[in-house]
């Protein structure tokens, strides 16, 4: 790490302390990770990306937003990609720290793994350490697509991050003891996608407040069913059934197979930095927020205890002063840790090395087909396999939500789609440009083949409407006609679902029917970007959505770009992405937050 501004130093706090002044009440909050929650007396203002209020009584800050919100990117930009603008306005960041969540979970499981030395019985209680859950708990389920001619699957993990305060240490760090025992959200969410010949990492994070249909969910642990919502905040539906029910409706919105989730808590993630000796940080001035506490010099310091919650819950006192930056500074602190693990005598010290394996099995929450040291261990080879400068991240593209658009956000449907199907076909990020690889002679011989279009039962659902206009009457009827005549002879209209959906869809429940979906999809006119795996959907479903109101031809969507304009576009713009080159990195102080 860059040393600016003088030497290293060692912080004289250890431990960890109470949180918060003394007397401070603790105060419910959806994020756990809001400096908010340890102000006296301090109303809550709307969620509103990038909202700033008014400095605080002590005069320190100048109005940057305590919308205990943020959106991971929502509201910071141009609408439609995910913050764009924003990084014309803010610093722009520096690689070092960007696949920490992609490397986090993994070094944790290759450090857990190194203590086989210690013999059989031990490696059984840290497997009893491990939290471990179903894979999904979705009603419907996407199948695993087969393996590539070479014999080679992409693996997909979802990486999870909660506000979980189960426990003195995370009531200790997320405050609010009172919601000890409650529903447990996700507010980092994740998808690794490793390429099926582990050439190349693409990881899409999601703000966590997009609208998205979450599908009906079983908790594991109670068996309450959860019945499927048509719209709600993403980071809602690990409260609906866990990590399973957060996989399911990543799979929903994206028609991916995910094989794999991982789940981590802060109170875990600090030990772990305590076990190692401290975490290096480094700010470029001298900084100082009254709010979390944070006190440091510039340039490099070694946290832990105490200060180190202070570094993960400070927002103002970074530039910008949002919920962006204070992600960024949290991924520093787990990047840096990370690089301590991997760099310290301690993996080589048998008794540290179980301290810091305990520590590592007791953050972890896996599904049960990686809940073993050992399958772990083979998890995390397998992806370090992959270079880090063929690591590449970017946020899920977004517009802000028609309902509630100054707070909330909803996946942008053109943009979102072709980012899913690049991944589903294994196209990189840093190479949008390839072709998905091209199949062999016996797989083109042997990809399947559309059925007749008589043989294929078609559910028609009409989903126009808004908050701002009614459905249209007798869409569904009228396309199901249409259908009939095209020789759709099994299509029917489908009354009993109710809901509504900006953008037409063509839904299919299993692989098998991918490719009648997008026949049909054909037959009618609809974009091949419109075809969507949804495990809830039977058979193929059309869905009309409020973007197709009248008439049986699709609509040209006035706001949709020539294609002889775009032929060359990217999906997503080289400025949206993220490599992971490595670099150096200081977070830059806000001015108000000098001293």
């Amino acid at each position: 790490m860059t040393r600016a501004g003088g030497p290293v130093r060692r912080s004289g706090i250890s431990g960890r302390g109470d949180v918060g002044d003394p007397g401070t009440p603790d105060r419910a909050s959806e994020l756990g990770w809001d400096d908010s929650l340890y102000e006296r007396g301090a109303e809550r203002r709307a969620s509103v990306p990038g909202q700033r209020p008014a400095p605080d009584a002590e005069g320190h800050g100048d109005g940057r937003g305590d919308d205990g919100g943020g959106n991971d990117g929502a509201g910071q930009g141009r609408s439609g990609r995910g913050g764009r603008a924003s990084r014309r306005q803010r610093r722009k960041p520096k690689p070092r720290w960007r696949r920490v969540l992609v490397w986090t979970a993994a070094s944790l499981a290759l450090l857990v793994a190194g203590v086989a030395v210690a013999g059989y019985l031990y490696l059984e209680h840290l497997n009893g350490n491990l939290t471990k859950k179903p894979r999904s708990a979705g009603s419907g389920d996407l199948e695993k697509p087969p393996p590539n001619a070479a014999g080679q699957s992409p693996l997909n993990i979802l990486l999870l991050g909660t506000d979980s305060r189960e426990g003195e240490e995370n009531q200790r760090l997320g405050g609010a003891r009172d919601l000890a025992g409650g529903p447990i959200r996700a507010d980092v969410q994740m998808l690794l996608h490793a390429s099926a010949d582990r050439s190349n990492i693409t990881v899409i994070s999601i703000p966590r407040d997009t609208q998205v249909p979450i599908p009906e969910c079983t908790d594991p642990d109670t068996g309450e069913v959860y019945p499927a919502v048509g719209s709600d905040s993403i980071n809602n539906a690990h409260t609906r059934g866990g990590p399973g029910c957060v996989l399911a409706t990543w799979e929903e919105l994206t028609g991916i197979y995910i094989d794999h989730f991982m789940s981590v808590d802060f109170a875990g993630v600090v030990d772990i930095a305590d076990a190692v000796g401290g975490v290096p940080v480094c700010v470029e001035e001298n900084v100082h927020d009254p709010k979390s506490g944070l006190r440091l010099e510039a340039g490099e310091t070694i946290i832990q205890g105490e200060q180190a919650l202070q570094w993960l819950r400070t927002r103002r006192g970074f530039e910008g002063g949002s919920d962006i930056n204070r992600t960024r500074a949290q991924q520093m602190y787990l990047s840096n840790m990370v690089e301590e693990l991997q760099a310290s005598a301690t993996l080589t010290n048998t008794g540290e090395l179980m301290d810091l394996a305990e520590a590592a099995t007791n953050a972890l929450t896996v599904n049960n087909e990686i809940g073993s040291v050992q399958a772990l261990y083979d998890l995390a080879t397998d992806l370090r396999q992959v270079p880090n400068d063929r690591i590449n991240m970017v946020t899920l593209p977004w517009l802000p939500d028609p309902a509630n658009p100054d707070v909330t956000v909803i996946p942008d449907p053109t943009a979102s789609a072709e980012l899913f199907e690049m991944v589903r076909t294994d196209v990189p990020l840093d190479d949008q440009d390839a072709e998905p690889s091209e199949p062999s002679s016996e797989e083109s011989t042997n990809a399947p083949q559309p059925s007749p279009p008589a043989e294929v039962a078609v559910s028609v659902r009409n989903a126009t409407g808004s908050e701002i206009q009614a459905p249209a009457d007798g869409r569904a009827s009228e396309l199901t006609n249409e259908l009939l005549r095209l020789g759709y002879a099994q299509a029917t209209t489908d009354t009993a679902s109710v809901e509504t959906a900006p953008t037409t869809e063509v839904r299919y429940a299993e692989e098998a029917d991918r490719v009648d979906a997008e026949a049909l999809a054909e037959a009618l006119g609809i974009p091949r970007d419109r075809v969507m795996a949804s495990p809830a959907t039977e058979g193929v479903a059309l869905v009309i959505g409020d973007d197709w109101r009248e008439g049986t031809a699709f609509p040209e969507t006035p706001d949709e770009p020539d294609e002889t304009a775009t032929e060359d576009e990217p999906a997503i713009a080289e400025d949206d992405i993220i490599s992971g080159a490595g670099g150096e990195d200081c977070m830059a102080v806000d001015p108000n937050y000098t001293w």
